[in-house]
């Protein structure tokens, strides 16, 4: 049966990104499964040979090194999991390019860390290398880079990389493929009366309420670590699909607009690739407390942030860099570029515009966050 929905969204999607998990990848005893890979290559050659470009971003360097090494289980402390991910991850991609060459398709290995998406020029490196290898005609296998990652500047799991690289690329459509067939109405591991959900057009708190808490054995995520992923790539103006990898068609399936999986809208504008990078990929350094009478103005005037609707600041940020504006509730509503220093905004809060001067001696700018250098994330 034909999903018109999907299939409509099917017609736009120029680029998709495809994440895979360590348990699409891996059988029982941890090892990587060839007839698994095979199938997932088999169908992204399908994709490419429609005229699709695809890139691939692949958990499994640590699920692949604790089966090439016979732990059984993954380690938990960090140096012997960036040693598990040193020895799985040249393994994984050798197992890759096996699949691959059979259909005569180069496969390219890119690995990063979010201080490579928060970092403007390292940010369009990536892009522009992944769009060479587009013209080349080969697959763009991308993965956390687990032997140098440290908490300060790890993505936390792949599924919010996939979201990230959806919105460098502006790919419009970023499908998931985990070993469930989708959301759920409740966690199907406690209620065996949960039904899957077969479209969602917002994800809000209620959505994510129905997302279970577990994560897989060999894996980092789980279904709230992808509604997440799913709700940064829909608020920038993609599609997302989540959907079970162990079925060797699902990707085929999907490509045929077969209601497989849950299909997640768009919910906000299209956006620029500027304003993605701003809204949705770098990392805040800091945040500002906003009141009502700002956020409003803000979300539903289209204005900046001026002074006097800065209520308190918080974290240590400088002139040029990523906030995140927040409510009374403490909830994101908002990202942008900030005029001013974490000291500076503390000693004008509050005040009107002509009042700068007075407290600072000049006005080098009106606005804490200028319009433009604004998104609206929330």
């Amino acid at each position: 049966m034909i999903d018109p929905v999907r299939q409509e969204i099917l017609t736009q999607a120029h680029t998709v990104v495809v994440k895979v998990g360590t348990n699409v990848l891996t059988a029982d005893d941890g090892r990587l499964d060839p007839a698994r890979m095979q199938a997932l290559a088999d169908q992204i050659q399908r994709i490419r040979a429609a005229g699709r470009k695809v890139a691939l971003v692949s958990s499994g360097a640590i699920g692949a090194g604790v089966g090439r090494l016979g732990l059984g289980k993954r380690p938990v402390d960090l140096r012997h999991l960036q040693a598990c991910a040193s020895i799985g991850q040249s393994f994984l991609m050798r197992a890759y390019q096996e699949c691959f060459d059979k259909h005569n398709i180069h496969t390219a290995q890119i690995l990063l860390t979010a201080g490579d998406f928060d970092n403007r020029t390292r940010y369009l490196n990536a892009r522009n290398t992944i769009l060479t290898l587009f013209e080349w005609g080969a697959l763009p296998i991308i993965n956390e880079n687990d032997t140098v990652s440290i908490e300060e500047i790890r993505f936390g799991d792949n599924d919010l990389l996939a979201a990230m690289l959806t919105n460098l690329l502006q790919a419009p459509l970023l499908i998931l493929l985990t070993v469930v067939d989708g959301l759920y109405s409740s966690d199907p591991g406690s209620n065996p009366t949960a039904t899957k959900i077969a479209t969602v057009t917002h994800i809000d708190t209620s959505v994510m309420d129905q997302a279970g808490s577990g994560k897989s054995a060999l894996g980092t995520g789980g279904m709230r670590s992808k509604l997440r992923a799913a709700r940064m790539a829909t608020a920038a103006g993609e599609s997302v699909i989540i959907a079970n990898g162990a079925d060797p068609r699902a990707l085929d399936a999907i490509f045929a607009a077969e209601p497989i999986g849950t299909l997640f809208l768009p919910h906000g504008n299209s956006l620029p690739a500027w304003k993605r990078w701003l809204g949705f990929t770098a990392r805040p350094k800091g945040k500002i407390h906003v009141n009502d009478g700002a956020k409003r103005a803000v979300c539903e005037q289209g204005k900046s942030l001026l002074p006097v609707g800065v209520v308190e600041t918080h974290g240590v940020f400088h002139k040029g860099d990523v906030v995140s504006l927040y409510d009374d509730a403490g909830a994101e509503f908002a990202r942008g570029l900030t005029n001013y220093s974490a000291d500076d905004t503390n000693q004008i809060l509050g005040l009107r515009s002509e009042k700068i001067a007075e407290v600072l001696g000049s006005v080098p700018y009106e606005e804490v966050v200028h319009r433009d250098n604004l998104v609206v994330t929330g």
